[in-house]
């Protein structure tokens, strides 16, 4: 059995890459890290022309009606780019809960046309502080949420430690946020406090959350791919421009086999994120073991091409001029974010039987 995939999704992967590549170069990613007042309208607008922002919305809700591989694959370019865009929020997240819940199609009408953006508080209902608390009662909200993705929104589904899923308002008068600093400047993150905000059940189902949170979790490993994918190729294309002692790196041993290695290790991700994102909606009983192992295993070996891509290009790849920590930033914050490694695998041995 070939498993690929189809004309269209080739189609729609070049149509993105093609765009990214004339709109955002790494200048433009340089310019949305350098300035906070910068939210990338001109991106999110160019990517909304090509239905990316209505990948997964139904149809008669003004979306395109895709699958969770056609947003895989727009994950993997956008990646490949370190796109500063809200593309996991708005476009994967938000309409996957939004549409398993029956619920929000005014919202899901406006982040179709690109008219709103969805900021996502998951962290509470993966791994919460010690100290956290979200209290819902009553159709308010009280409480704190940290790390939120996207958080520079106009909505927010927020996650409570019981997998409630609620839509909050951004407007709302009891809602204050600031921006907290992570080392990947291309994702905005944030800190949401919430004094008895106005807050939509959207779902109460522990199953809903987490297959919302799958889907989430493919989507990162899809992106760490694309990232992965373009410091490898960036290495391959300095050692062989890169002289010493009169030869190109790509000529000493040494290097051949750093690459090598590169390219051995990630070829395989790409079949893995590929069957994870068709599982999530057509082998769903395999899915939730798929996400989770496809997060961890990717997310370790984007860890060791950054490192290794990082080396082959010696004191240059620490430098802004050739901006490869843009990628390596992306791939680091993408394997803590939603579930590190170690976590993945603990949730993975329990589903098996294998742990408590």
């Amino acid at each position: 059995m070939e498993f690929g995939l189809s004309e269209e999704q080739v189609l729609l992967e070049d149509s993105v890459r093609r765009f990214l590549t004339d709109k955002v170069p790494l200048d433009r990613v340089r310019q949305f890290a350098d300035d906070a007042s910068d939210h990338g309208d001109d991106i999110w607008r160019g990517l909304t022309d090509l239905g990316v922002t209505g990948l997964l919305i139904p149809e008669d809700k003004g979306g395109v009606g895709l699958k969770m591989l056609d947003a895989v694959v727009v994950a993997e370019a956008l990646g490949r780019h370190v796109v500063p865009a809200p593309f996991l929020g708005s476009s994967v997240i938000a309409p996957r809960a939004l549409t398993l819940a029956g619920r929000g199609d005014d919202v899901l009408a406006a982040v179709a046309t690109g008219e709103q953006r969805v900021g996502i508080a998951f962290g509470e209902a993966i791994s919460a502080r010690a100290d956290a608390g979200l209290q819902y009662d009553g159709g308010k909200l009280s409480g704190k949420s940290l790390f939120v993705l996207d958080y520079t929104a106009d909505k927010y589904l927020v996650a409570t430690p019981a997998r409630q899923i609620l839509l909050v308002d951004g407007r709302d008068s009891g809602l204050s946020s600031r921006v907290l600093p992570t080392v990947d400047r291309t994702r905005p993150t944030g800190e949401l406090v919430y004094d008895r905000v106005a807050a939509e059940l959207i779902s109460d189902d522990p199953d809903l959350f987490d297959e919302v949170l799958d889907a989430a979790r493919v989507t990162l490993a899809a992106d760490s791919l694309g990232a992965a994918q373009e410091m490898l190729d960036q290495s391959v294309a300095y050692a062989g421009q890169r002289e010493q002692f009169n030869r190109v790196i790509a000529s000493f041993q040494a290097v051949k086999h750093m690459c090598a290695e590169m390219v051995a290790r990630l070829e395989p991700c790409r079949s893995m994120v590929w069957f994870a994102g068709y599982a999530l909606d057509d082998a769903k009983d395999e899915s939730r073991l798929t996400a989770c192992h496809t997060k961890a295993h990717v997310q370790e070996m984007g860890k060791f091409v950054s490192r290794t891509a990082t080396e082959v290009h010696g004191g240059m790849g620490f430098t802004d001029l050739v901006g490869l920590h843009y990628w390596f930033k992306r791939i680091g914050f993408n394997r803590q974010v939603l579930g590190s490694p170690e976590m993945l695998r603990e949730e993975a041995a329990a589903l098996q039987g294998l742990a408590a």
